[in-house]
Order: C-alpha cells, then structure tokens, then sequence
C-alpha cells in the first residue's frame, strides 16, 4: 500500500511539474522598424576645452552582447567586480576618439589607439593639451595619454591600475598624474573553501541600526577576504612613464589634491566590514598626507554607517563632507550636526562648517552654521561663496552668501525643490590661479553669471543665462531659448564678452554645438554636423498637451503619432502611457510644465516612442504627481492619485480624438512599474500593462522607499496599501511582467516580480514574466533588449491594438 501511495504521488508530481514547466524560448526579435531604431549608432559625445579650441568626440557602440554580461563578476560590498581585470564588471566604453580643431574644422584621427578600445572617463591636464584614459582588458586596465599636439595616445602604465572603487586618477601637474594600482595578480585572489571556516553570525545588541535594501552585499567571511584582495591598490605617481609608490598599499575610497598641489586627503576603508551597508559606509580614516603619503594629520576615524538613524535628513553624528577649498593653497572644510544627527530636534542650526589650513597643526575653526542640513559649497572670490542647505523631508532648498573674509553668511534665494519654474540653475565657473572652477563674477563682481540648461516655464523648457545681482538678490534673464527650439549654454568662452557654446536642437534639426556672441550679435557659427540617426521616425509628430485631473491639477505629457495620421480619417489608435510618479508638497508645483515638444526625438532601449511607428499613440512622461494634502503626506492617498491622474490622460487623449479608450495601455520602469501594477489592480481603465522592474512588495524595504520616510512599524497599513502584492487576486487586466535577474538597485529585488507573477497566476490572473538573464536595473545586452520590445510588441498587439 505505501509503495503504492509512493508511486502515485510521483506520478501525480511528474503531471504537476509539467503542467507547470516554462517554454523554452529562444531570443527573439522585435518587428525590424524597432530593431533598426534600437540599433542606430548614436551620435558621439562631444567635449570642448575651455578655450575653445579642440573638440574630443567619444564613440560608443549601442549595446553590448549578453556575453559579455556572462563574463565572471563577484558580488561584495555593493560592488560588481571583474574578479580579472581589478575593475567593475558592468561598464560602458568608449570605442573610439577623435579630435577637431573649432578654428579650422580640421579633424583628426587619434594613432596610437589601443584595438579593440574600450576607454573609460576622460581626464585633461590643467593646460588642456593632453588628456588620460584608462583602457580595460580582460587583463587589466591600462592607462593611455593623449598629445594633442601630435594626436596620438600612449600608454604610461607599468602596473595594471585598480579601480574597483573608482578610477582615481587625477593629475599632479602638466606631466604627471597619480592613479591607483593592483597590488597583486588577479589570479592569487583566495580561493572559495569547500568547507567554510563555520557559519555566517551576525548580532546586534540593543543598538538601533535600521538598514536600507542595499544589494550584493558582504554576506560570509570569503566575501570579506573578496573585497580586501580586489579594493586594495597602491597609489603611484607617473612622470614621464616613471612609477614612483606613494605611501603604502590601502583601501583607498578617496584621494583629492590640494589646490596648491602639495598635500593629497586621502580617505581608506578599516576593518570591519559591515553585512548590513555598502564599502561607501564601511569605517574610514581621513588623513591629510605629503605629496610621497606621509601623514600629517589625521582629520577622522569614521565608524560604519550602520547605526545613521532613519528618516531623511537624519544623519550620523560625526563629521562629514571633507574636500579642500578652492578658493585657497591648502584648506580643509567640512560639516558637522549640531543636532545630534536628528533633524527633529528643536535647535537654531542643525550644521556647523569647520575649517582647517596648512600645516594642520592648530584647532578647526568654525566658519559659519546652517538652518537645516547642509549640502555643500561652491567657492568663488575673497568675498563670495555660496553655501547650499535644505531639507529632502520638506523639499526645500537654500541658497546663501558667504563671505570667506569675515565668515559672515545671509540668505540670497531659497525654494522649493519641485519648484521647477523657481530654479535659476547654476553658477558658471571660471578657473583661478590654482586651476580650480570657481564661480564666475562679472559687472566689477557684482554680479554672479547663471546658466540653467532647462529654464521651465509655462510655455515649456526654454534654457537661459541670467545674472544675479548680489546686491538686490534679483535674476536678470540676458539670454533665453527662442521658442520654437531648445538650446542650452554648454560651455561659456569669455563670460565679459559673452561668447557661448550652445546645444541646437528642434523637433526636425538634430543637436549640434554652436559658437555664440550675445555682445557683438553675429550669426551663429556651428561647430558640428550631426545628422539623424531615426529616419525612421521622420514625419512623426509630437506635441505638448496639457490636461486637468478631476481636483484642478493641471497636467502634462508629449503625445506621439504615427507618420500621416489623420484623425478624421483613421480614427482614433490603440495608446501607450508611459509614466513615472513624483511626489510634491505643493501642488503648485506639481501642476507646472516640464519638458519641451521642441526636442529632438531621440530614443534609448528603455523608450515607448517604438510604438509610434507601429501605429500606436504614444503618450510619454505622462505626468502622474502625487501631492500632499490637507496636512497629510503625498504617499497617504497614492493610490487615489494614480487614478485622478490616469483617468485625466485618458479622457483628453479620447476627447482629442486619437485614443481609444478600450485599447489603452500603461507601462512604466522602476517606480512605472510600481504605478502599472497598482493601476491594474485598482481600476478597469486600461487594455494592458507592462512592468519593467518594479518593487510590488513594500515590507521587503521597510526602512522607507522612494520618498517615503517612515518605516514599515510606524505605518503598516501604508506598506499594505501600497503593495500592489496585496491586491494580486484584482488584477485581471493581462500584465507583462519585465525584470533583470541581476538587479543592483536597492528596493527592487528580482523576487519582485516573481512573487506577484505567482500570486498573480495564483488568482487566476493574465500575466507573463519575462527573466532576463544577466541584466541589472537598467539593461544592457543587445540581445536581452531586442527580446524585451520583442515581448512588449508582442503583448500590445494581442492585448491592445487587436484587443477581441
């Protein structure tokens, strides 16, 4: 009888798991208008020197092959190690360089270049006349200098370098740079036991130590001895292709020069390591050293961040920020909480600025305080800095004057961060006699010269260069974006002359770079040809619609239709809504306009503009604002929101007559995707969606999410209502599902979408799930991405467009 129960139930097991078992599927490709657009060589990217001059154009191929996403990489410590090469395992490069003089438009090909290239960040010595990259093999990463003079690139290095924990290269002067290298063969790195010393035990004894969902964290002792081998580097510097050792091997995390290049602050990762947090968390020690490592002070011991208490704006009670003024030879700054670390407490200022100059050997002396947290400075002459403050819990930010001389400090403009149409953008810097960008001043240095590359208004995003007068604390706009096109200054040349570099664009011109003069009001002189990658999205049209949602909030999107739509004639379409949620305190703010129709359409893997030439309208940025209330937080009526918001998109795209409203689709990444599911499981408003990495379970990061502070045990019935997993059994409305079985980024765990498949299928529900192998949060590989429009073409065509 037992063996015959036995057999049976292995029987019944067999039909179970083959009735559950999952195609084998093969990549496929999406329709070859969507390949074509997905596969088009992107324009280079430019970089222009100070004066002028040169223009370095870099390369990139689209995509990498999911090859090379198979290649071995280790997980500690919040990094993704080539366990070969001492360098992060997931980049992007550059695959080729070439310089054009502005002058003569004379290009230039660069001799010398290593093949295949694969060149990571730029670095150009302070006379611009020769800049540095590194170059990665599956060996080692090398370190190449090019003459700008004779247009080829050599390499310097000797040693491979190490930039597990960032490139780290910078240079000392015209001739010699510094930069990290591997100390040993990445081939000794220690072998993973059969048999480990014993079991992994964490404990915590009454010490509060809330943990956000960090990923690929330290989680055994082989994983500490990991990141020990590969973070440890020797600094050395180069003169010539000379190596010369700089101190002793470290876990450098940061290494920066003085303005007066003499001294370096160096800070270096101490054991132990923590399970719980990041390397950029683990305990450091900041020291100030000579030019050849020696130390001369030692500023910090900083423990692990493990025990930062939660809540935004609540930070450690230890000093922070440390970075050398740039305004001075040798001067060391940084922040300290005169609360205690808690935001909360009832104090006149919550941070203090320290300073201390060469030779170190006195007392820090306080500078000035800040009202809320501090965030930085930017130096700019004798009598003019400006210290920035605010408070992410309030979204708000500040914006002072400090004056160096006699540390005295007001406020010069404050507001709120999603105030878009209030932001006056930044200050355009100028180099002084130490090389360092400061703040350029103009009108005898009464004035402050400001570029904001986006300038939202009313009428759209319409960049402009103003001067903020000192004095009066008033913004006067000298030059702004013609409506019609969106330009933006990229570089200003000669701020008393006013000669600017600006980046063209229009819905029809592709970018491209320009000399301008606003003094002398000359004909704009262009410095590049870039032609249109999309030709096939030639004669699509986009507009900026705006809309109202049933509370008065005004809203926004950039509606897409198909080349010759004519509405009268064809009707209305199958749609795509594409959106992310914000969250404002005001909804001021959330009603204001972002973005232009006067761009030029450019498109990236994670685009739904592909639908476009498929016959879709598409409906992207879709604004989807969740605005706090009657005193109560945005997240309190999240769900409530998202409907106002969806229904708004929905009746004017059916009121203008080009959307269906029986075939409307919603889909979104990240946060899109956590705003698709919770649409499809509390209203019937849509045909379709597709979620693309999405987090759907809050308890899985109970210490906050997104911008929510409190914690899972101070609002649980928030987390509940705010889990599209509680809700799997509503949806019926048919979801793709869309992950990377490799997601880094904290909060959205793969088992993410796993587990809402399941429950989801549990229930009944119409769902499918797409794993795609090897990726992380943002996609990489040709072949995953092609797969990925392949799926959702696949499901807006079934689900939407031929909805039955």
């Amino acid at each position: 009888m037992y063996k015959k129960t036995l057999l049976h139930f292995f029987l019944l097991g067999g039909l179970s798991f083959s009735a559950i078992a999952q195609d084998d599927v093969s990549y496929q490709n999406p329709p070859q208008v969507i390949a074509d657009l997905l596969l088009a060589k992107p324009t280079p990217s430019v970089r222009i020197d100070s004066k002028a001059e040169w223009i370095l154009f870099s390369e990139r191929n689209s995509y990498v092959s999911v090859e090379e996403l198979a290649m071995p990489e280790y997980r500690v410590a919040g990094l993704r190690i080539n366990p070969n090469n001492y360098s992060p395992s997931r980049q992007t490069f550059v695959n080729n360089f070439s310089l054009q003089n502005i002058k003569t438009k004379a290009s230039f090909a660069i001799t010398g270049l290593p093949q295949p290239l694969n060149a990571g960040v730029t670095y150009w010595n302070p006379s611009e006349t020769k800049i540095a990259f590194t170059n990665t093999t599956q060996k080692g990463v090398d370190l190449y200098i090019i003459d700008i003079n004779t247009k080829k690139a050599t390499k310097v290095n000797k040693a491979f370098l190490n930039v597990v924990l960032g490139t780290g290269v910078l240079w000392l002067n015209d001739n010699t740079l510094m930069y990290r290298t591997a100390t040993k063969a990445a081939q000794l790195a220690p072998p993973k036991p059969l048999k480990p010393k014993g079991p992994t035990v964490q404990v915590n004894l009454g010490k509060v130590a809330p943990s956000a969902t960090y990923q690929d964290l330290i989680k055994s002792p082989y994983d500490e001895s990991l990141f020990e081998f590969y973070a440890t580097s020797q600094l050395v510097k180069n003169t010539a292709g000379v190596e010369t050792t700089v101190g002793t091997p470290s876990i450098y995390s940061g290494v920066s020069l003085s303005p007066d290049k003499k001294f370096l602050l160096i800070s270096t990762i101490k054991k132990p390591f923590s399970y719980l947090v990041s390397a950029g968390g683990f305990p450091t020690t900041v020291n100030i050293t000579d030019l050849n490592g020696k130390v001369i002070k030692t500023l910090a011991q900083l423990p692990s961040r493990e025990g930062t208490p939660s809540g935004y704006d609540n930070i450690q009670d230890v000093p922070r920020g440390f970075d050398w003024r740039d305004d001075e030879a040798a001067t060391i700054i940084w922040a300290k909480p005169l609360d205690g670390g808690l935001i909360k407490k009832d104090v006149p200022f919550h941070d203090a600025v320290y300073a201390l100059s060469a030779p170190f050997t006195g007392s820090e002396k306080e500078i000035f305080k800040t009202k809320t947290r501090y965030r930085g400075i930017q130096w700019g002459t004798q009598n003019v800095a400006l210290v920035s403050e605010g408070l992410r819990s309030k979204q708000t930010t500040q914006v002072n004057l400090f004056n160096p001389s006699n540390n005295t400090i007001e406020e010069l403009y404050s507001r709120n961060q999603t105030d878009a149409y209030g932001s006056l953008g930044s200050p355009v810097t100028i180099k002084n006699k130490f090389g360092k960008e400061v703040i350029c001043l103009t009108d005898n240095g009464t004035k402050i010269l400001m570029n904001n590359p986006v300038g939202s208004s009313e009428k759209g995003d319409l960049p402009f260069l103003s001067k903020f007068d000192i004095a009066s604390k008033t913004n006067n706009i000298i030059w702004r974006c013609q409506e019609g096109s969106y330009e933006f200054v990229s570089e200003v040349i000669d701020p008393e002359k006013l000669i600017l570099i600006t980046r063209k664009e229009s819905q029809k011109e592709v970018p491209n770079y320009f000399i301008k003069n606003l003094v002398l009001r000359i004909a704009d002189l262009p410095i590049t040809n870039f032609t249109n990658p999309y030709t096939a999205l030639d004669g699509i049209s986009k507009e900026k619609i705006s809309y109202k949602r049933a509370d008065g909030i005004d809203l926004t999107g950039t509606l897409y239709l198909p080349k010759n739509y004519n509405k009268e004639k064809d009707g209305t379409l199958p749609t795509l809504i594409w959106a992310y949620p914000r969250e404002f305190n005001s909804a001021a703010d959330a009603a204001q306009v972002r973005g232009s129709e006067n761009r030029f359409t450019t498109i990236s893997w994670a685009s739904p503009i592909y639908w476009v030439t498929r016959g879709y309208a598409v409906l992207d940025n879709a604004e989807m604002p969740i605005v706090a209330a009657d005193g109560k937080k945005p997240n309190d009526t999240f769900v409530d929101q998202l409907k106002l918001n969806a229904e708004a998109a929905i009746n004017k795209l059916a009121d203008l007559g080009v959307g269906d409203k029986n075939r409307m689709a919603v889909g979104g990444h990240s946060y899109g995707a956590f705003m698709t599911a919770h649409l499809l499981a509390h209203t019937k408003l849509f045909a379709a969606g597709i979620a693309r990495s999405g987090a759907y379970n809050r308890t899985l990061t109970p210490f906050g999410f997104q911008n929510e502070e409190r914690t899972y045990w101070e609002a649980p019935k928030l987390y509940y209502d705010m889990s599209p997993f509680s809700y799997a059994d509503k949806m019926k409305t048919p979801l793709l599902l869309i992950h990377g079985d490799s997601d880094d980024n904290p909060g959205t765990y793969p088992i993410n979408s796993e587990r809402l498949f399941a429950a989801i299928k549990g229930a009944g529900g119409t769902v499918k799930f797409v794993f795609l192998p090897y990726e992380a949060h943002s996609y990489r590989a040709k072949e995953n991405i092609l797969h990925m429009l392949y799926e959702q073409d696949a499901w807006l065509e079934t689900y939407v467009k031929n909805k039955k």
